[in-house]
């Protein structure tokens, strides 16, 4: 009979890493500590002993979770022990671990060492976050994970088991490489996104935290105040002020797209899409490397996605749903996008190399009623009067401009309902949408979960109905539904889609 393999610590390091997230958490309280401690006291060292004392106690802390934790691999399933006064022990089988990700940051690469995080369909969490392990070793066992995961449990057969080879990947076959983007798509991302924003957003408010209240406002109005002053002592031309608020608004847009391709060579540099063993890995990053994976069968709903920019150039965006509620949509620890921007045919060729009964795209698709149209742009009509109301109440005749959003709204609504459209067969059912930036979705029939026929009262009047299809985990900006159908049509797809629910 062989020896089961003993339980496994982390890295040496991983106290340091512990302690160093610790602290970042602890940051501004002991930023505070330090500045604002000694103030009114004779003696300022006891604030300096005070945060001493507390980073004495985050280090204590830290080694004594890294003596505490251990984990043990077992035939069908991981064992993590864990916790210092209150022993916590979890079993994670193979089988549930949805997500794998690998994640290093700069001073992860220094020490040579990953984060490894295991996640499970549904949780909010982790399963398990091992801080921090040894590059090869997380790779080994992301690896093992993988392969574990797609095998049957062994029989309980105690004496004729064999021995769990610790992290063996030596006869692993090599991973094909389905999307590579080089540099010069990384950069169209950037352009082509409105990322800036987000830095932007961000300094504004961090500026709001770090500066007294009403301080950043002042600021602004003064300068503004004393740059409007002068201008205005130059009594320049109108041709001059148009000219000067055309280099304001490009300079402005220029900015945001610098950092919007930094945002984007940030996250998407190196980026490689690769399929092992009927699972999928996305690696990308400039500093902060992030590997994560998801198994093909844990996939829930697909998304095509091209604004009107991304159209004129030719490319578009590929992007999943899956089983797991673990992460945000951005913060890049759940697997969500195969292609970030690719060309259609590379976008189509992905959907009929890991779907392959899927014809893809559908030689035909079913519209919906074009009468109905009005109702798109419905809330526009109801809105729009009455900030324009408000804005002639305030500026005068000029607010009467706003009335030009009513014909571009109804022009809009016009053309999108031309393009909506559904598509079902026997094993897919996908939906269309969108005008100005159009998108695609599907969703195999195997992965629904269930199904809904609702009626609002503009329903009722029209005599159309809406059908809602639900798969597990599909959590996307973009609705699986089937909109605006006439109420005999939309009853018939409802008891397809339950037949074939019910075959299955």
């Amino acid at each position: 009979m062989s020896v089961p393999p003993a339980d496994q610590r982390l890295h040496p390091w991983s106290w340091l890493f512990v302690m160093l997230m610790q602290l970042r958490q602890f940051l501004l309280p002991l930023v505070a500590l330090l500045v604002f401690g000694g103030r009114g006291d004779r003696d300022e060292m006891w604030g300096y002993l005070t945060t001493l004392i507390v980073i004495a106690v985050l280090v204590v802390i830290s080694v004594l979770q890294y003596l505490t934790f251990r984990y043990h691999i077992g035939h069908d399933a991981i064992s993590v022990r864990s916790g210092i006064i209150a022993r916590n022990r979890r079993e994670i089988p193979f089988a549930r671990i949805h997500n794998v990700v690998v994640h290093q940051n700069p001073l992860h690469r220094l020490f040579g060492v990953a984060e490894l995080r295991l996640e499970s369909a549904g949780g909010h969490r982790p399963e398990a976050e091992m801080r921090v392990l040894k590059l090869s070793q997380a790779l080994a066992l992301e690896q093992l994970v993988r392969q574990r995961g797609q095998q049957p449990p062994p029989l309980p057969d105690a004496e004729s088991a064999p021995a769990v080879a610790p992290l063996a990947t030596a006869d692993a076959p090599p991973a094909s490489v389905l999307l590579q983007l080089d540099t010069r798509d990384v950069l169209r991302i950037g352009l082509l996104s409105n990322r800036g924003w987000v830095a932007v957003l961000a300094a504004w408010g961090a500026s709001y935290q770090f500066f007294p209240r009403g301080y950043v406002g002042d600021v602004i109005e003064h300068h503004g105040r004393e740059a409007f002053g002068y201008a205005s002592h130059l009594h320049p031309a109108t041709w001059v002020w148009v000219l000067a608020a055309l280099f304001v608004v490009g300079g402005f847009w220029l900015l945001l797209r610098m950092l919007s391709v930094l945002l984007a060579l940030l996250r998407y540099h190196g980026f490689q899409l690769t399929e092992h063993e009927r699972r999928l890995t996305v690696s990308s990053g400039l500093l902060t490397r992030m590997r994560s994976s998801v198994a093909r069968r844990r996939i829930q709903a697909w998304t095509l996605r091209e604004t009107a920019l991304q159209r004129w150039l030719g490319r578009r965006q590929l992007r999943i749903d899956n089983a797991a509620g673990v992460g945000s949509d951005d913060d890049g620890r759940d697997l969500r996008e195969l292609a970030p921007l690719a060309t259609p045919a590379a976008c189509d060729d992905l959907l009929r190399h890991l779907l392959p009964r899927l014809h893809w795209p559908p030689a035909r698709w079913n519209g919906v009623a074009r009468r109905g149209w009005w109702r798109l742009c419905l809330p526009a009509w109801v809105i729009v009067p009455l900030l324009t109301a408000g804005a002639v109440y305030e500026v005068g005749v000029w607010g009467i401009v706003l009335l030009a959003w009513l014909p571009w709204s109804a022009f809009r609504a016009y053309r999108e309902i031309a393009r909506m459209g559904y598509h079902l067969d026997a094993d897919y059912v996908a939906v269309r949408g969108g005008w100005w930036t159009r998108w695609w979705r599907l969703a195999e029939l195997d992965k629904l979960q269930s199904l809904r026929l609702s009626r609002s009262p503009l329903d009722r009047l029209m005599g159309t109905a809406t059908v809602w299809l639900d798969t597990a985990g599909a959590t996307g900006s973009i609705a699986l539904r089937l909109r605006f159908l006439p109420e005999g049509e939309a009853r018939a797809v409802l008891e397809t889609l339950n037949q074939a629910l019910a075959r299955r």
